[in-house]
């Protein structure tokens, strides 16, 4: 094997991990950590994105809505146990408290993604703009998993 292919080799080798890496925004006091999708079936119309906002600042903000270029629309939804059921729900905003954090994980807030244009495979990204009512718009990029993230996926499970 030549130096030039073992250097090709290498680096394929190296873009799966590079992709599942955790990876961060900051606008402001306004950090989003690790921002995920679970990989859907071809033919799903819908897919939700999860994430955590962490604020470091001493005043609250607010998320006021998503959007993003491969779903017809973006909603900021929450799923809530009523009476003994599980319900999503659309919500106007999230709250993200001034030294807190708001997480949006499965089974708890969520963007909800509507009418999507093209399915979403393990390895891929893909944009997701998010407005906050003080820091205005964060761009951040959805990486598409076949799981959930470790630190994710256990909490909220029951």
């Amino acid at each position: 094997m030549t130096h030039l292919t073992k250097s090709l080799l290498f680096a394929f080798c190296l873009v799966p991990s590079l992709l599942a890496q955790a990876h961060e925004y900051s606008q402001g006091d306004l950090h989003i950590a690790h921002p995920w999708s679970r990989e859907m079936p071809p033919t799903a119309p819908t897919a939700a994105a999860y994430f955590v906002v962490h604020n470091q600042g001493a005043s609250a903000d607010r998320l006021l809505g998503a959007d993003t270029p491969v779903a017809g629309k973006a909603q900021l939804h929450q799923h809530l146990n009523r009476d003994g059921l599980m319900k999503m729900e659309h919500v106007a905003a999230v709250d993200v408290p001034a030294g807190g954090e708001a997480v949006f994980a499965p089974m708890g807030y969520h963007v909800m993604l509507f009418d999507l244009k093209q399915p979403l495979r393990d390895g891929t990204r893909f944009a997701l703009t998010l407005h906050f009512e003080k820091a205005g718009d964060v761009q951040v990029e959805v990486a598409v998993q076949k799981e959930a993230p470790a630190e994710q996926a256990q909490v909220h499970q029951h």
